[in-house]
């Protein structure tokens, strides 16, 4: 059964969630796990593709947007105009950055949801958490 961490960031801004993610991969990657990271959107894949490429100098992550070509260890993948998501042969770890939950995420072994203090990004987490708690998963709070 799939293991669910919730990550509370105390922070509201966005910009803090999306460098907690690229720490959150650049560790989880580390590890030797591979990663899938849904997002909302195009523009939020290409947002996140840029932000890994940059948030630490001194850092490389391997990564690409899926269908990029060859499987990548760290993909970003996003919901397409008819509301599929794209999710590759991934099943170690996935990044839940997206408003839904991605209907494949129980075929993974961990699933981590980062969350801010944004009232629509909480009140989508908690709508979240509600879904998985009554369906019996596994679920662990991280305070950060």
């Amino acid at each position: 059964m799939t293991q669910i961490d919730f990550h509370i960031l105390q922070d509201a801004s966005v910009e803090a969630r999306w460098l907690y993610v690229c720490r959150f991969i650049e560790k989880v990657e580390r590890l030797g796990h591979s990663i899938l990271v849904v997002v909302d959107s195009q523009e939020a894949a290409q947002e996140l593709d840029d932000l890994l490429w940059s948030f630490k100098p001194e850092s490389f992550i391997a990564h690409q947007i899926i269908g990029g070509g060859e499987e990548a260890k760290v993909e970003i993948t996003y919901a397409t105009g008819g509301g599929v998501i794209e999710s590759g042969a991934h099943q170690d770890v996935l990044i839940n950055l997206s408003s839904q939950i991605p209907e494949f995420f129980s075929r993974f072994a961990r699933l981590a949801e980062i969350v801010i203090q944004e009232p629509k990004i909480l009140e989508n987490t908690r709508e979240h958490y509600r879904f998985y708690k009554q369906r019996g998963y596994p679920i662990t709070q991280h305070q950060r």
